[in-house]
């Protein structure tokens, strides 16, 4: 038995590691396959019902988990495999795949085209939806360990459930700390308080966790005090514009320094111990977005509704957005927890509109902008799960064949929900169940734009963008800003700010040696919080 150690926002956390196998599990063992599917299955369910009745859909990497534990409580023999936490891992990353991939990626862009009217091209939607789904997760598993999405990132969500899988195989003070942990946050859950977020607040960056606490308050306030709502006048757009851009030249020009550093160093580093490099992957999945908005468009006909220089710019457009939606998304998730994957699909059916684009191709646009972000950063969160249980980086090889099951297990939790969803589709819509912001995007193509929007757009990106390029590419200050900005909920600003408040008094105390502890009941806050809103879900549905 060794340990290895990792750090997340100056906390130090050790992990015991048990001996590695040569070959990490696969997916597609038989009796692990036939449990995927069946947990796939159930997890598309969970998510269809809880986006459409509820509006949200809950962290279904702590449920995965949650099931897998139980799967392997079960005293049968084929089950006792399923005591592996590696095996452990690849079930809770096929239903958070499929939970995810198959309401928020899948149903929900589905939805858009059915409110507008054009229920005969929903298959198309599908189709594009798909496409851009697969292509998500195949970029993050690509750059995922990349100096802007490295492995030793915070990806909150990836560390509960890990602080899950590990308690639940192992007795003693991490599992009993673990287990209060979830008790207060899912008593906190029920009394209203996100308690998730107050987790994340022990674990996350400070300085933009602040930012995403302070953009919660603004939001939250600024209408009762003053009258004025933010959203109306498309202030958090444009801030998030402002911030996406300067995110983006932060990006571009971490990728050619780091490229450049590697490319001095050539042949220096242990195989599987660099970072991984960013460039290519988004250059190849930039195209590949570019062929899977062609083969949409060119199958939905939209060469009818425009122009054929439009048609170009709007296949050129919709690659962007997909592109340029999953990387703030995953950066916002990485930091933060949470991600704002609607409001940025928003945002681009407003830059889309503002283009000139016609209705029919605007409801494809924000379709396959959604459909990508969610699962960039769920697989984020699953892949972080995965590294900490596979030795923190300690195991090149072993990490290596573990993260490329993880990336197959993803494939197979969206392919099953695929599946599902073509089944289930139809009743969901004629029974008027939608996800409730394709119901915003409707009226959004619907109402057209608002005169002066543009120049109000881009007054309010300069802070956005000055805010981002003070913070750096670590801190993420602006797009955390703006995040903070696009939600409506004040008590998870008032919570995030006494969290952090609560955590620098402790870690000024005591030291050190708190941090573990602390690192440990966040991720019971985080698992707690996920189960009540999970039941409490699927009760008031």
């Amino acid at each position: 038995m060794s340990q290895t150690s990792q750090s997340h926002g100056g906390m130090a956390i050790e992990y015991d590691v048990a001996h590695v196998p040569e070959r990490h599990p696969s997916v597609f063992e038989p009796a692990t396959f036939v449990f995927a599917v069946l947990l796939a299955v159930l997890g598309v369910i969970i998510g269809l019902e809880l986006l459409t009745r509820v509006g949200i859909t809950p962290n279904s990497s702590i449920i995965g988990a949650v099931l897998a534990i139980a799967v392997a409580r079960i005293p049968v023999a084929v089950l006792r495999n399923f005591t592996s936490l590696a095996r452990q891992n690849l079930m809770q990353t096929v239903i958070s795949g499929a939970t995810f991939g198959g309401a928020n990626a899948l149903l929900l862009p589905l939805g858009v085209l059915w409110l507008v009217g054009r229920i005969d091209l929903v298959p198309v939607m599908m189709l594009g939806a798909f496409l851009a789904l697969v292509i998500d997760a195949t970029i993050l598993y690509h750059v995922f360990d990349s100096k802007i999405y490295p492995a030793t990132g915070l990806w909150p969500g990836g560390v509960a459930t890990a602080e899950c899988l590990i308690a639940g195989d192992r007795a003693g003070t991490r599992r009993n700390l673990l287990g209060v942990g979830a008790v207060v946050g899912g008593t906190g859950q029920y009394f209203g308080i996100p308690m998730d977020v107050f987790g994340v607040c022990w674990i996350g960056n400070i300085w933009a966790l602040t930012m995403f606490g302070v953009g919660l308050l603004v939001r939250g306030y600024t209408q009762p005090l003053t009258g004025i709502d933010l959203s109306a006048h498309y202030v958090p757009h444009g801030i998030m514009i402002g911030a996406g851009l300067v995110a983006l030249v932060q990006i571009a020009i971490a990728t050619v320094y780091k490229e450049r550093e590697r490319a001095g160093k050539r042949g220096q580093e242990p195989e599987g111990t660099a970072p991984r490099e960013l460039g290519p992957p988004l250059r190849w999945g930039f195209l590949a977005f570019v062929a899977a908005a062609a083969v949409m468009a060119t199958a939905a006909g939209l060469y009818a509704e425009m122009s054929p220089g439009m048609l170009v710019a709007f296949v050129l457009f919709a690659a962007v957005a997909a592109l340029v939606s999953e990387l703030v998304v995953g950066i916002a998730a990485m930091h933060a927890g949470w991600f704002p994957a609607f409001a940025t699909a928003l945002i681009f059916l407003v830059l889309g509109m503002l283009m000139g684009f016609p209705t029919l191709p605007l409801a494809f646009l924000v379709g396959f902008t959604a459909a990508t972000g969610p699962a960039f950063a769920d697989m984020g969160y699953d892949l972080k799960a995965g590294w900490i249980m596979r030795g923190s980086g300690r195991y090149p090889e072993y990490e290596r064949q573990g993260r490329r099951e993880q990336y197959l297990a993803e494939l197979l939790g969206i392919g099953v929900a695929a599946l599902v969803v073509l089944l289930l589709y139809e009743s969901y819509f004629a029974r008027d169940l939608f996800p409730p912001v394709d119901r915003v995007y409707a009226a959004t193509i619907a109402a057209g734009t608002t005169p002066g929007l543009a120049v109000t757009l881009m007054l309010w990106a300069v802070p956005g963008a000055v805010v981002q390029w003070l913070g750096g590419p670590q801190r993420q200050i602006g797009i955390l800003f703006a995040t903070g900005l696009l939600i409506l909920n004040p008590i998870a600003g008032w919570t995030a700010l006494i969290a952090l408040t609560v955590r620098v008094i402790l870690l000024r105390k005591y030291g050190e040696q708190i941090q573990g502890p602390m690192y440990v009941l966040a991720g019971g806050f985080i698992a707690g919080s996920a189960l009540m809103s999970f039941g409490r879900g699927m009760v008031s549905k």
